[in-house]
C-alpha cells in the first residue's frame, strides 16, 4: 500500500511517501480500507515532536472508510460495513487500523468524505460546546480560529444552543465564512485588539466563555476577555503553547476558570463516542449543520497539505485521499 511515513521529526518535508506492506489488526482492533482522511493540527504537533510518538510512525487518526479485516476479540464489525474513527492508527495511508471501541457506524445518507471531515473536528465542537463548558441560550461565547475546521462548527452549534457568538478571524474572506455559519460578530485580531472589543460587544460585562485554539499568541487576551468566574478553555496550541500561568492570575482577572481539554477524554467510552457522532450525523442529514470541505489532496501531496495548514491558508477542513 501506499502510506506517509516519518522517520525523524521536523517541517513538512519529513513527510515521505512511501510503499509499506498492509498493516495487519491487533487484538480488538479493525483493518479499514480507507475512503478519506481529515487533516488536523495535532498531526504537525506529532510531525514536529511537540506531541511525540514513537518513531518512525504514519500519521493520521480521523478517517472514514470500510472495514476490510478483525483481529482477534472483535465482535459487532463486519467486513464491509462503513465506518469513521478519530482515534484511529496510521490514517495517512490506504490502509489503517481502528481500535474496534473507537469505531462508529457512518449512515448510508452521510457520504464518507463528509464522515471523515467531521468525526475529530466535530467531536471536538461537541464536546467544548455540550460538555466543557455546556453554554446555554443567552450566553456569550468567543470562538478563536472562526474559519477554521473546529470553529465553523463551534459557531454553528453554539448558535443551535441559542448562544451569542464572537468569531475571531485575521482577514475579511474570513469574516465571510464566520457570519455565513451563523456568528453574531466578527473581530479581525490581526487588525485590533480582541478583547477590548469582546468588552465593547459585552457592555464591558466579558464573555461567559472563550474557545482558544491558538495559544501562546492570545492567552492573555483570551484571559481579559471574560467575564468574572469565566471559563478560558485552551484546546489547540496553533501559534505555540500557553506559557505557565501562576494561580493567583486567574484570581486577580476575575477568579477565572481555566482547563486543556483534549477530545481522548471526551470520547473515552463507546457510549460517549457514539453519542456525539450520532448528533452530529443527525444535524448533518437534517442541514442543521453544514461541513465545509475547503480542498481535497493526494496522499502524496500531504507536504503541500501541511504547509497550507500551518500558514493558515485554509478554511474549514482539508482532506487526504489515498
Amino acid at each position: 500500500m501506499q502510506a506517509i511515513r516519518v522517520h525523524t521529526t521536523g517541517g513538512p518535508e519529513v513527510l515521505s511517501y512511501e510503499t509499506l506492506p498492509v498493516p495487519e489488526p491487533g487484538p480488538d482492533q479493525v483493518r479499514i480500507k480507507v475512503a478519506a482522511t481529515g487533516l488536523n493540527f495535532i498531526e504537525t504537533y506529532h510531525r514536529s515532536g511537540l506531541y511525540q510518538l514513537p518513531l518512525p510512525f504514519i500519521p493520521g487518526s480521523e478517517f472514514a472508510g470500510t472495514i476490510d479485516a478483525a483481529g482477534a476479540g472483535v465482535t459487532g464489525w463486519v467486513p464491509g460495513e462503513r465506518v469513521a474513527t478519530a482515534a484511529g492508527i496510521g490514517g495517512y495511508a490506504e490502509y489503517a487500523l481502528a481500535p474496534a471501541a473507537k469505531l462508529v457506524r457512518v449512515p448510508d445518507t452521510i457520504d464518507l468524505k463528509l464522515a471523515a471531515a467531521v468525526m475529530l473536528q466535530g467531536c471536538t465542537a461537541h464536546y467544548l460546546t455540550h460538555s466543557t463548558y455546556p453554554l446555554r441560550a443567552g450566553e456569550t461565547c468567543v470562538g478563536t480560529a472562526a474559519a477554521g475546521g473546529v470553529g465553523l462548527l463551534l459557531v454553528q452549534m453554539a448558535k443551535r444552543l441559542g448562544a451569542r457568538v464572537l468569531g475571531l478571524v485575521s482577514n475579511e474572506a474570513k469574516a465571510a465564512l464566520a457570519r455565513e455559519a451563523g456568528a453574531d460578530a466578527v473581530i479581525l485580531y490581526s487588525q485590533e485588539r480582541f478583547d477590548q472589543r469582546v468588552r465593547e460587544l459585552t457592555d464591558g460585562r466579558g464573555a461567559d466563555v472563550v474557545y482558544d485554539s491558538v495559544g501562546r499568541s492570545t492567552w492573555e487576551q483570551t484571559l481579559d476577555s471574560l467575564r468574572p468566574r469565566g471559563y478560558a478553555v485552551f484546546f489547540g496550541n496553533a501559534s505555540g503553547p500557553v506559557p505557565a500561568i501562576e494561580p493567583l492570575l486567574l484570581s486577580t482577572k476575575g477568579s477565572l476558570f481555566m482547563t486543556r481539554p483534549t477530545l481522548v477524554n471526551y470520547i473515552a467510552t463507546p457510549e460517549e463516542l457514539a453519542w456525539r457522532a450520532g448528533d452530529l450525523f443527525n444535524w448533518m442529514a437534517s442541514g442543521e449543520i453544514k461541513v465545509r470541505v475547503e480542498r481535497e489532496y493526494p496522499l502524496r501531496e500531504a507536504t503541500a497539505a501541511h504547509q497550507a495548514l500551518e500558514g493558515r491558508q485554509t478554511t474549514g477542513k482539508v482532506l487526504i485521499i489515498p
